[in-house]
């Protein structure tokens, strides 16, 4: 089945509309890949060639994990995007509370998280352990915890600020906190 892209409107002050819009063309890319994978697994596997060295059914299987990944963690962000901001509301106070002793902890770890990404940061709510984590990930298909429910995702590439921001990482994160719709996340907190 292919996928199709999602639209994104332009609705944040965290990010210029340049560089929100390099980032939804790139975000599109992995929509391409993901069913150029689909679609070459399901017609021209090469079973035959399955190898941990390497050859072409290991690379495609690589490239689905990394690209579905990929759409999937980009439309999470960009949700994270939204022109909505409000204050955390009480589902996710109380998660702040139990799993961090408060709003401002939870935001110096995940800050910290986010200075320490190549990639990306989740805060995520661990299924197994039953705690939330802000989960650091390198790459797409590295670092994610198999149990782990996202809450809060935040894009630290450099393609996601890098035309605005440059190498001040501490500033795009404190903007993306500052106007963080916090609706979007409370009502992903309310499906736990």
């Amino acid at each position: 089945m292919e996928i199709s892209a999602m639209n994104f409107p332009f609705t944040t002050s965290v990010v210029s509309r340049k560089q929100f819009e390099d980032h939804v063309t790139l975000y599109q890319g992995y929509v391409t890949m993901t069913n150029e994978t689909d679609k070459t697994l399901a017609t021209d596997p090469q079973y035959d060639s399955a190898s941990p060295s390497g050859g072409h059914f290991r690379g495609w299987k690589k490239t689905e994990t990394y690209s579905i990944n990929g759409v999937i963690l980009h439309e999470l962000y960009f949700q994270n995007l939204g022109s909505t901001q409000t204050a955390p509301g009480t589902k996710m106070q109380g998660l702040f509370n139990k799993y961090y002793g408060g709003f401002d902890k939870w935001k110096d770890d995940f800050t910290a998280t986010a200075k320490s990404a190549r990639g990306w940061v989740i805060l995520a709510y661990e299924q197994r352990t039953q705690t939330c984590r802000n989960v650091l990930m390198d790459l797409h298909d590295e670092g994610q915890i198999l149990s782990m429910y996202p809450i809060i995702i935040l894009d630290m590439y450099e393609h996601a600020y890098f035309l605005d921001y440059g190498t001040d990482k501490a500033t795009y994160i404190s903007r993306f906190l500052s106007n963080l719709p916090w609706d979007v996340a409370e009502k992903r907190a309310g499906l736990l």
